[in-house]
């Protein structure tokens, strides 16, 4: 149950860090992306491979302009700014 309630406030953030200005988003999407991989792999250990895939999904459509950025500046072209 307590993997249940981290995966709800996790979102629950995403969700108030999406409502803040651009120019503050940073930090909270910054700690935001690095705690996905914990809850996802919990989720993994917990219930299993599908599960974890389908969360894996959610994920990465919820945060798919972070990291499109992300590799956009790691391939060093000029990432478009205020999608």
């Amino acid at each position: 149950m307590t993997l249940f309630w981290a995966c709800f406030l996790w979102i629950c953030a995403a969700a108030g860090a999406a409502l803040l200005p651009p120019r503050h988003r940073y930090i909270p999407g910054l700690s935001l992306m690095l705690a996905a991989p914990v809850l996802l792999g919990g989720v993994v250990a917990r219930t299993g491979w599908l599960p974890g895939a389908l969360a894996l999904c959610a994920f990465l459509s919820i945060s798919r302009a972070p990291l499109c950025t992300l590799l956009k500046q790691m391939r060093g072209s000029e990432p478009e700014l205020g999608r």
